[in-house]
């Protein structure tokens, strides 16, 4: 993580909700988000998933079913 100049953090902490990014580093959110990413891209990794080879939704669905049994097995 890149540190932010304490002058854009005082301008942030001084505009509130209205101020873009949060001044802090929220460690659990993060971890929960790279968690979800990391997932996405083991999914992407299969190539029907990927490129939504499949036609309809519900065949679609199934792929995704099945590509998220086989990663959930093979930890």
């Amino acid at each position: 993580m890149i540190p932010q100049p304490a002058d854009q953090a005082a301008n942030r902490k001084r505009l509130g909700s209205r101020g873009g990014r949060p001044p802090a580093f929220d460690r659990d959110a993060y971890k929960q988000r790279n968690t979800v990413e990391r997932c996405i891209n083991k999914l992407k990794q299969w190539r029907g998933l990927a490129t939504r080879y499949d036609k309809t939704a519900t065949i679609y669905l199934a792929g995704l079913h099945l590509a998220a049994i086989h990663i959930w097995s093979a930890r």
